[in-house]
Parts: structure tokens; sequence; C-alpha cells
């Protein structure tokens, strides 16, 4: 077996949510709840003008999910704790070595290093769950990791911080090495990019202390797309320009220095919680378009249409207001998963 984890621009079979269900991440009262299912379900429609969406649904929430996702979208019923599907759910592979087959590699996942505050128990089992009800083989690990927190370009390079599959709370004894032989066999990665950390906000209590996929990602070969803080008061300013200086100094699987894409993030600095960890970096690419996060700032909305325009020749940019996604933790990308078409195999 070969596996590698196509690049997200690869040819997409669906895109996998799950939808929220009542808890701490979902809000304080019933208008911050009606708030986040809004938000995951137009993010779930802007999709599905793209390619099918499959949303799982806890058992708790089938007639809502019924009644606000309608006929468009393929609803499947099992027990959820969390909805963030990035995090929780399969990473799709191929196999190399066998055309037609589809992977699902099966991280562990504890709630983002195990938090008290933290429910995972049953989230941790969906990527059995949907690995079984498309057919996938079953790429069992034994490594604490989430889909947010690798990115790859499909030809051997992978994007990941040294916050993340290092964090004590995820895998206290684990080195880069050991952590690089494991993405090796799971996912195919050749070479490994260790940014230093993520975003300020991603380091307070509701975090995941360091995912790349808010900071940085690969739109082709050879191209990485970085968020850029351009604001001296935000604490962001002296991330990102430490973050593109690591980058200047890297080079892919192929040996290529990277092309550099800045993505300026809002002008909006600060909400109710402090400073913000607004990213445009945090897009789904879809068959044929790109769903960006929006924040209600016309100007830098339109601005990062363009750029994700360039990057993504050929594909249709369509903006989603992810402020509530962003409040309750993450952004678009965090909320949906890819499952890649998968190559005829051979006739013999």
């Amino acid at each position: 077996m070969a596996w590698l984890m196509p690049t997200e621009t690869a040819p997409h079979e669906r895109t996998w949510m799950a939808f929220p269900r009542a808890g701490l991440t979902l809000g304080e009262d019933a208008a911050e709840a009606e708030e986040g299912y809004a938000a995951w379900t137009a993010v779930a429609h802007a999709t599905a003008e793209f390619e099918p969406v499959t949303m799982v649904v806890d058992p708790s929430e089938m007639i809502r999910a019924r009644r606000m996702l309608g006929s468009e979208i393929e609803i499947l019923e099992a027990p959820l704790d969390e909805f963030w599907m990035r995090d929780f759910g399969p990473t799709f592979v191929l196999d190399d070595d066998r055309p037609g087959v589809l992977g699902a590699v099966d991280w562990i996942f504890n709630g983002w290093g195990a938090p008290a505050w933290a429910e995972w128990e049953l989230s941790a089992q969906i990527a059995r769950f949907i690995a079984d009800h498309v057919g996938a083989e079953l790429v069992s690990s034994m490594l604490v990791n989430e889909g947010g927190g690798i990115h790859v370009d499909g030809e051997g390079t992978v994007l990941l911080t040294e916050t993340v599959q290092l964090d004590p709370g995820r895998n206290p004894l684990a080195d880069k090495a050991g952590v690089e032989a494991e993405l090796a066999r799971t996912i195919g990665s050749k070479h490994a990019i260790w940014l230093p950390r993520g975003l300020t906000r991603d380091y307070d209590e509701f975090g995941t202390r360091g995912h790349v996929d808010i900071i940085a990602t690969i739109p082709s070969p050879g191209r990485v797309l970085l968020h850029l803080q351009s604001d001296e008061a935000h604490p962001d300013f002296e991330v990102s320009r430490e973050l593109r200086s690591h980058l200047e100094q890297a080079t892919d699987a192929a040996g290529r220095t990277w092309e550099i894409i800045d993505l300026p993030a809002p002008v909006t600095l600060r909400d109710s919680e402090g400073f913000v960890d607004w990213s445009y970096v945090n897009h789904l690419v879809v068959n044929d378009g790109v769903i960006a996060c929006g924040f209600g700032e016309e100007q830098a909305d339109a601005t990062a249409r363009e750029i994700l325009a360039e990057a993504y020749p050929g594909r249709r940019v369509v903006t989603v207001d992810s402020r509530p996604i962003f409040d309750r933790g993450g952004g678009v990308h965090c909320i949906t998963q890819q499952q890649p078409a998968v190559p005829a195999a051979p006739v013999s």
C-alpha cells in the first residue's frame, strides 16, 4: 500500500459536515444557538452548489436538520458531541499502488488535547462510521491529530505546526521524527514543514493551539497562501512575519522555494473576547469553486475573493459570513472535510 492524501484542489466526490447540537460550543442561549445552526446550514448550501454534501446529524437534531437543510443535503444519523468535521472526521487518502481504492485515516481525536471543557467521545467514532458508509479502507493511527492540523500539496509536502502534533495534551511522547514517520505511512508525506505556531487567539481556552489551516494553505505546488496581519496593534502582526520568514527559508518536497501569496486579514482587530483570529486562509476548495470566509467587511472580503480567484484559476469564489463560526472556534475549512473522487481502476 502507498497511501497519499490528494491536494484539496483534486476532484471531490463530496463534502462531509456535521450538524451542530446543543452544548457548550453552540451558544449560551437560544439566539446564539440559532445563529450557529444558520451558519453551518449556510456553508452546506453554498457547498452544495458545487458538489454533493453529506451532513452527519445527532439524533437529537434530526427534525431541525431536515427542516433547515432541505432535500439537497444528504443526512446521516449518528451520535455526536462535537461538530467540527475537519478535525474528528476521516482524512481521505488514495492508494497509489491500487487505483480505485479509497482509504480513510482514523486519527485519535481527544478534543484538541483533552481540555477540561471538551466532549469528544462520540465524535471520535465518526471517522470509522464514515469509512464504513463509503466503503473506504480504514487506516488506523495512534497519532492524536486533527484534519485542521495538516495541509498537503498532493506531491509529498505537508504543512503542520509544532504546537499541535507535539502538544503534550495530544502526543506527550512524540518527537518530530516519529510524527513524520506516521504521516509518511498514513498520508504519504515525504517532507514536513514545521511552522513554529498558529495565531494568537488559537491559544485561548477554546482554541486548537495552532492549527495550520488558519494560517497557511497550498493552492498549487510551490505556492502558499499566508495569513497577513498588517496592523501593528494586533499580536498577529509579529506572528505573521515570523511565519513568512520561516517559509522563505523552507522548500517543498520537490526542493522548490515557496512563492508566498499574502492573504490580508480583515480590518477588525477585536471582538468582545479580545483580538480576533479572523482569517481568509480558512476557506474550502470545492469542485469548480471556493467557499470563502466573509467577515462583513465589503472591501476586505472583496480583496480576499480576488486573491483566491487568482490562486485558484477557473473556480468561482463564494463568500459565506463566517463570524458565527469563528465565534465558536473555527471557520469554513474547520467544519468541512472533502472526500476525493477515486480514479477508476484500469480494465484488465
